[in-house]
Formats: C-alpha cells, structure tokens, sequence
C-alpha cells in the first residue's frame, strides 16, 4: 500500500495538538511535496529526512512522486521533531516498516543527515498529549526518554537512530548506535526549590516580625507581596527566603512546571520532575518578551511561567521597562498569560507569587526622617520613579510591606528567630485547610478564588464587611483591592486556625481577621498581638 500515516505532536504553548503526518508514494512526476501548513524548518525536514533515509541504508523511493500532508491542514505546524514521524511515515508507505506498527506509536525526534536522533524541546507535553489520545508507545531521542516517562502509562523508547526505530518497528534486533550527542545549551535559568533551602533560612533573618508575617501569609495563600524600603534594609534577602518556606508541589502544579520548563529548553532530565517550587529572578534590563513569553516562531514561556508555582522575584521593579511593568497585569490578576499573533492565539500558566520590590528614590538613600536622609535626588526624580509602579499594576498586589533600615540601636541577639521549616510546617497545615475548603473546586489556594464565589460561599461578617467598607468609603480601598482584603483574610485566619489547633476549615473571616488582612493590604504596622497570635 503507497499509502501511511504516522503521528506527532504540533505545540501551541504548553498544549499539544496530536498530528497525522500522512505519506502517499506513487507513481507521477518525480518530487516531494510538504502540506498542511509548515514553516519554514518543517519545509527543510524534506532534504534532512531524505538524506537521513539514504545513509541509514534504506531505501528512498526516488523515482515516485511523494506526498506529505500534516494534518489536521488547517493548523499552523513548526519545529523540527516532526522528522521522525515524516521518515517513519514514508518507510511504511514505500513498503519499508508494516503500517500497521505505527498505529498506536508517536514519533518525535531531529534527523541529522547521518540518520541520528537529537533531542528537541517541549518534549513531555508532546507525549502528554499524545497519552491523551491513547498513543501509548512513545519513539524519542535517548536522552529523552527519561523525560518521556514521566507520563504514567506510557511506554518510552529511547532511540539513538533511524536505523534502531525502523529495527524495532520491523520486530527486528536493534543495532547499534553511537550515543546522542545533546546540546550543551542553558541549563536551569531558575533557581530551584532544593537548592535554594540548603542556602538561605528564615532564621538568618534579624528582626523583621512583621515582614516575616507577611511573608508566611503569603506563601499560605499565594498572595503577591511588594516590598519597599532603603537599599541594604534586607529586601532581597527576604524575597530570597520565600521559596524555602514553601511546601512541595502537588503532583499537578509538578507536571505543569515540568512541562513548562521542557517547552523552554530548561528541563535537565536527570533532575526528573520537578517537585520543589522555583524561583526566579530576572534582570531589570530584561526584555518583556523573556518576562511574560513569546519569541519568533515556536511561542516560548517566559520567566513568570517558569516560575509557576513558585516565586517571582522582580528587583529594582521600577527600572523594569514600562512595557514590560504593563503586561504584569495579566498573570498578576487572573494567574495566566495569553500571546495573541495573528494565526494563534496562547495560553500559558503562570500562577506563581510575584515579589517586587523597589527604593524609595533612584539612589536608595532616601527616608522620611531628616537626620537620616542623605538622598541627593531631585524631587521630580523621585517622582517619575515612583510613577513607574502604575495604580493599576500596584492594586493587584496583595500586600505591601516596608522595610525599614537596620540602625545599630536595633538589637535582636535574643530574639526567638523561627527556622523555614518550622514555618514551612504551618504553610503546609494552611494549604491542606484550603485543600478542603475548595475540594472539587477549580482553585488551590485564596488568592484564585474569584470575588463572586467569595462573597456567596465564605462571606465577611457584618463587622468585618464594616471595616472594609470604611476603606473603601475613605477612597483607600478599591473594589478589586476589597476582593484581595477577603482573600488575604481567610489565609490569616487559616494561619490562626492552625496555631490554635483547629481541624476543620470554617466560615468567612472575622473582624479581626479582616483587620490584619487590612494592614497587609495597606503596607500599615501591623499590632504585636497580631503577630504573636496568628503567626505563631
């Protein structure tokens, strides 16, 4: 039969879209002719996939006329892991490999001209997909394979070359191959999770109650924090110590950062999968483009997606472009980022706590206090600075905090500092409270839970929605800065629960909770009570 199809995948972000790569050999005009809409690199796989054929050994049909046609047609197709399933296609149309052993198999793999297999990327949500049509039976470059199998019920194998694919394909005995080479491209750009703890504690911190508060209410709920004060005040060394407070990941938010990352090129396969939130923190000079995502071609996940889960930690925010200030709006109100082109349209992820953090002025030496200010700065300077934090991207933030400077009249040597993994141990119990609370519900921690759902399932009491409303009334609040008040309500009222013992999640937040969810919102001193309280 002149006639055969094999099957892989075409990505759109972080989604996959199972393709038929369907080859006809049959006698006409001498050719090979590519449709279904490929780029260019697809085009080129044509030269790359006939001279791959030719020095494995096997036979081309030169003297048929060749179609391939990538189907569905109507989807935009790119990168060059289409090779395999196109040479796998056309052996089986010429009568090379039985047809019949593609049928439950997906291809994925570069051909170099000698017929090796090089790794590409995005390879784990290829074969996420590929199981979601019931393709079983996964063909990869070796060392892929280990990042193919993280897919449950899948049977991964790792191939060096065309000739070892078209052996086990035929029931033959595979030959021998030399070893792939990889690419000694990036690494991890991300700090991971694990590393990160071995390193960095919350006991290396000296005073701070209230930041530090701040920070476990955060990490309980997902709220994006900001953080302001002179340099030297500690800013980033509190950013810094936010993923080590943070529990492990579940199983799915793993297999999307995962995916993620292996769509980015970033995924170093002997690591497995990734079970520790990242954090990443990208240069103010950095362009919007590796912020958010996109790049020519293929869409790549930017830095708020690789830190999905995680933390996103943005220093010296203001410095940022402006464009890029603007386009945090997305991921910093509805957890995700969407790049529209004009034949496509992209969802990824990005769902992670956003850090910023600034100066009060260019210079960082301005305070409010006179005998301490050595700031040289121009009035009109510290205001284009400040300007730069937009209302709009400043009232998605949960919580503000300053950062007040250490003087040597601030003495903590016998302050009782908590570890991160006491802490962590509290942020746990939090999220297992909010586990039960949204059981069969769309959302994982307070800060997803949308205003409407709030107010009609866990609604403020009269005392507390007074305190709010107050805010509000007095211009200090708006509507979306209420919503953000509720949800960081119920993450210190989970905290609390916590300290005290108790089991079960219960109602809609009290007036005092409110209250210290106000003084988040508000960047106010937060009461020592508070502190001593409900964080523990």
């Amino acid at each position: 039969m002149p006639f055969a199809t094999a099957r892989t995948v075409s990505l759109r972000g972080a989604l996959g879209h199972v393709i038929d790569v369907q080859s006809d050999v049959s006698p006409g005009q001498v050719g090979t002719t590519m449709v279904g809409r490929p780029d260019v690199s697809l085009n080129e796989s044509r030269d790359r996939v006939r001279m791959a054929i030719i020095n494995s050994s096997l036979p081309w049909p030169a003297t048929k006329r060749i179609t391939i046609l990538l189907s569905p047609a109507d989807l935009h197709k790119s990168g060059t892991h289409f090779d395999l399933a196109i040479a796998v296609s056309l052996l089986a149309a010429a009568g090379c490999v039985p047809p019949q052993s593609l049928e439950d198999a997906l291809f994925i793999g570069e051909l170099s001209l000698d017929g090796a297999l090089r790794p590409v990327q995005g390879v784990l949500p290829m074969v996420l997909a590929g199981s979601a049509r019931g393709l079983r039976r996964v063909f990869v470059p070796e060392p892929q394979a280990q990042e193919a199998a993280m897919v449950p019920g899948t049977s991964v194998l790792g191939m060096r070359s065309l000739a070892q694919v078209v052996a086990e394909l035929r029931g033959e005995v595979v030959p021998e191959a030399p070893p792939v080479v990889t690419s000694s491209g990036s690494r991890l750009l991300t700090w991971r999770g694990e590393t990160r703890m071995e390193e960095v504690d919350m006991a290396d911190l000296m005073g701070l109650e209230d930041t530090r508060y701040a920070l476990e209410v955060a990490a309980a709920g997902g709220h994006h924090l900001m953080l302001s004060g002179p340099k030297g005040a500690g800013k980033t060394s509190i950013a810094e110590r936010l993923p080590s407070v943070l529990p492990d990941l579940e199983p799915e938010e793993s297999l999307e950062l995962t995916a993620l990352h292996s769509l980015a090129g970033t995924l170093d396969p002997d690591q497995g999968m990734l079970v520790r939130p990242p954090f990443s923190a990208p240069h103010h000079d950095a362009s919007k483009t590796s912020i958010v995502g996109g790049g020519s071609g293929q869409v790549r996940p930017g830095a708020v997606s690789l830190a999905h889960g995680g933390v996103l930690f943005l220093d010296e925010f203001p410095l940022f472009r402006s464009d890029v200030i603007e386009a945090l709006r997305q991921p910093l109100e509805s957890g995700d980022i969407v790049i529209a082109r004009t034949d496509e349209q992209v969802r990824l992820p990005a769902r992670g706590i956003v850090v910023l953090a600034c100066n009060p002025c260019p210079c960082g030496e301005y305070t409010v206090s006179a005998r301490t200010n050595r700031c040289q700065c121009p009035e009109v300077r510290r205001r284009d600075y400040r300007a730069k934090v937009t209302g709009p991207v400043a009232d998605r933030v949960d919580i503000v905090r300053h950062v007040p400077a250490f003087t040597p009249h601030d003495d903590h040597r016998f302050a009782v500092r908590e570890s991160s993994a006491v802490i962590r141990r509290r942020v746990h119990a939090a999220r297992r409270r909010q586990a039960e609370r949204y059981a069969g519900l769309a959302w994982r921690l307070n800060a997803h839970v949308p205003g409407a759902v709030l107010r009609e399932e866990w609604p403020l009491d009269a005392a507390a929605q007074r305190l709010v409303d107050d805010r509000i009334y007095a211009g200090r609040l708006t509507a979306r800065g209420a919503v953000r008040v509720h949800r960081l309500a119920l993450s210190v009222m989970d905290l609390a629960a916590v300290r005290s013992g108790a089991v079960r999640p219960g109602p809609g937040p009290g007036a005092e909770d409110v209250a210290a969810a106000l003084q988040l919102r508000l960047g106010e001193p937060l009461a020592l009570d508070v502190i001593e309280v409900r964080a523990g």
